[in-house]
């Protein structure tokens, strides 16, 4: 074959490689996200192309509204069942961290991360109470949904007052989820006291989990003990990585602008990243990540992180406000690269 020839062939291939890529774009922007309301039940499901992936969920007996539960895009739960819809082989421990939440551990003094963990409300336990739907918009590629909640005491009185926005994109086998939350003093300061126990957080499926070596003995905001045990690793295979390069257990109160979970769920290859936003309160954050599933960013928190090197006691004035920013990147089929989870980040820090 001719040297022209073999170049024509070499464009053509080339032209044809891009219109092909291009038409896969197109085709996973064509997905549509639907909401079904269902008010007795007290939650929002969020369809992709009609199949479930999420539900927006204010249950009575979490004390937080939560995303629960999470799906790729093969319909597999990534995360934990239990209390929920408990699973074989699911640790039962931390009873309070369900699905995937906003709260925090030490606000003037009530503790709104670890309420529930007795299995019923704790005696300085805070509640997220839902409010309102604010906006449902369906959409092709994305969906939007705004809510309203109050952040109360066990007095009932109002704290603070959440307008949060939740975008929902589907890209392929590629599910994203950006949360964007401002908190509103209502009439006095809000004291965010420094503590490990918080901020934005998932807690995991057992297969996402890191394989466990011994008892671990954690303890919580108010010095009480839990004891994490050691269990079968048999089809455990996740693993921490940061964009710092930290990987395993070591991610532990180490501060990074992404953090990677990857492992597979039997065969399916799945990578669980959280993005934080360059607009945040301590970016980039520190991580409240845990082998045992508990996978958390907290941007609060930061004498645990640096052995008491530094405090962290951030105050909301009266009527001011605080605003968080979290992507969630759900990928089936394949771990991410660096390379692909720095460009979902970017694309977050510019959007919003």
């Amino acid at each position: 074959m001719k040297l022209t020839s073999i170049l024509a062939l070499t464009i053509m291939l080339a032209i044809s490689g891009d219109s092909m890529a291009q038409k896969q774009v197109a085709k996973s922007q064509n997905s549509t996200i639907k909401f079904i309301k269902h008010e007795a039940d007290k939650k929002v499901d969020v369809l992709i192309d009609g199949k479930f992936f999420t539900s927006y969920w204010w249950p009575d007996t979490v004390y937080k509204p939560i995303l629960y539960p999470l799906l790729s895009a093969s319909g597999t739960p990534i995360t934990r069942g239990f209390p929920i819809t408990p699973r074989e082989g699911e640790r039962r421990d931390h009873i309070h961290q369900v699905g995937n939440w906003l709260n925090y551990g030490n606000v003037n003094g009530l503790d709104f991360w670890g309420n529930g963990s007795e299995g019923k409300r704790n005696v300085k336990g805070g509640q997220i109470k839902h409010i309102s739907i604010e906006k449902l918009s369906g959409g092709i590629g994305e969906g939007s949904m705004i809510t309203n909640a109050e952040w109360i005491g066990p007095d009932g009185k109002r704290l603070i007052a959440e307008r949060t926005e939740f975008h929902f994109i589907a890209n392929g086998s590629t599910r994203i989820i950006d949360r964007i939350t401002t908190l509103t003093s209502s009439g006095e300061a809000i004291t965010m006291k420094d503590t490990k126990e918080g901020s934005f957080g998932i807690r995991v499926a057992r297969q996402l989990e890191l394989p466990s070596k011994e008892d671990v003995i954690l303890t919580d905001a108010q010095g009480h003990p839990t004891t994490v045990k050691k269990m079968s690793n048999d089809g455990v295979t996740g693993n921490y990585r940061s964009s710092e390069g930290i990987t395993g257990e070591a991610i532990w109160g180490k501060r990074a602008k992404w953090m990677d979970l990857y492992g597979n769920i039997g065969n399916e290859k799945i990578s669980l990243v959280i993005c934080d936003h360059p607009k945040n309160l301590s970016y980039p954050t520190y991580w409240h990540a845990r082998g045992y599933g508990l996978f958390a960013a907290n941007p609060f928190g930061v004498k645990d992180f640096t052995a008491g090197k530094e405090e962290l006691n951030y105050v909301i004035p009266a009527g001011k406000s605080l605003t968080l920013r979290y992507r969630i990147v759900i990928n089936s089929g394949s771990h991410l690269t660096d390379t692909e989870i720095n460009a979902f980040a970017d694309n977050f820090a510019s959007k919003y």
